[in-house]
């Protein structure tokens, strides 16, 4: 037999977390049953947590392997693989690409070319070869302030496991960038601009946002019920932001920028992602509402590792332990992404779902790893 029993856990289930184990099979979750009972051929875990596989929607952790340093293009198949085994390795057994649908071709220093559609076929072709040890979709990251959005987006159906896209408008002076100051540091760090030639930069981004902005964001939204995909916003700043949202059909905001976002978004049923990162370290590093202030306030949702893989699993037991509530901290990174994307056959241990799980010891506030199965296969 194949089977795989976890006993002597602390088993974290959607609203509670009980001691016993975890029975699965073939890919699927066979039982949970409670008690501190070891069967004979069982792993005995010692009393440590486990908990379902953790979701992750929004993560940048691809770019930064196929582009380690600017100007650095490393092979594709090689990066794909690495971020695979990177977030399996830190307990991440679902996670959505986000890669940048929309680019800037004319003459601009700060400009950026396509690349989406080229590693969306690899990462779908090392999928189907068995290459990847966790589950793969795409998020397609629509830029609405860019030139090729419309044709780029063309180039993908509803073939191509896209699960989410998201309205990404980062024209200068609003949202994310509304602190021009801030985006003048981060701009011409990254891309070692002139004064003039950063000025240059915001005059044509503000200048195209205004001749075509819309007409991108209405395309987008028209693509993503197209795909199938679940539409998200992102760094939404301002109620009347957020209203534009839901009258797109959003059904979760990415980082919300302010308690007033935030609370525009419950009141219009709209899930709040924010991220890890800004959870740990206590604050946004672009100056944006701390996570822990809408945590605090009963306004967060979902968490994203964005751009550090290890910071999800961390996050959520951070929550856990802010909320007095385990289950609910690790919902953030289980069941709510998982049912914000529709994914009715994972984010949760019972019965009959994916054998999706990981296995925690705590460490103080944190976690380490002692396991990761996906289909009920051990990868980590």
């Amino acid at each position: 037999m194949n089977m795989t029993i976890l006993a002597n856990a602390r088993l974290v289930l959607p609203d509670e977390v009980i001691h016993g184990a975890v029975a699965f099979e073939e890919g699927r979750i066979l039982s949970v049953d409670p008690g501190g009972a070891v069967p004979p051929g069982a792993v005995d875990c010692g009393g440590d947590l486990v908990m379902p596989g953790l979701i992750e929607l929004h993560t940048d952790n691809l770019e930064r392997h196929i582009q380690p340093r600017p100007r650095v293009d490393w092979p594709h198949q090689a990066a794909i693989i690495a971020h695979d085994a990177e977030l399996a390795s830190v307990g991440i057994t679902t996670v959505f690409d986000a890669l940048r649908v929309g680019s800037i071709t004319s003459p601009d220093k700060a400009g950026y070319g396509e690349y989406a559609r080229e590693l969306a076929t690899e990462i779908l072709g090392l999928r189907d070869a068995g290459a990847l040890r966790i589950s793969h979709f795409l998020h397609l990251r629509a830029e609405i302030c860019s030139e090729t959005l419309v044709d780029e987006m063309a180039r993908f159906g509803p073939e191509d496991r896209i699960g989410i896209v998201s309205l990404m408008d980062h024209t200068p002076g609003q949202r994310q960038f509304r602190d021009i100051g801030k985006l003048r540091d981060y701009v011409m760090g990254k891309r070692g601009l002139s004064d003039a030639e950063f000025d240059l930069h915001v005059a044509s981004q503000q200048s195209l946002r205004a001749r075509i902005g819309d007409l991108h964001e209405a395309r987008a939204v028209e693509e993503a019920r197209r795909y199938g995909a679940v539409l998200a916003s992102h760094d939404d700043t301002t109620a009347g932001q957020v209203a534009a949202s839901a009258s797109h059909g959003v059904g979760f905001a990415e980082f919300p920028t302010t308690v007033e976002a935030a609370r525009a978004c419950r009141d219009k049923g709209i899930g709040v992602m924010m991220g890890a990162p800004n959870l740990i370290r206590g604050g946004s590093h672009s100056g944006n509402v701390a996570a822990h202030e809408l945590a605090e306030m009963d306004l967060l949702d979902i968490l994203s590792s964005d751009y550090v893989p290890s910071s999800l699993l961390s996050a959520a037991l951070l929550l856990g332990d802010l909320w007095g509530d385990m289950a609910r901290g690790i919902g953030t990174v289980t069941l709510a992404p998982a049912r914000a994307t529709g994914l009715a056959d994972r984010g949760r241990i019972e019965a009959g779902v994916r054998a999706d799980l990981i296995r925690v010891t705590r460490v103080g506030h944190a976690g380490a790893l002692r396991g990761v199965w996906v289909r009920g296969q051990r990868v980590a």
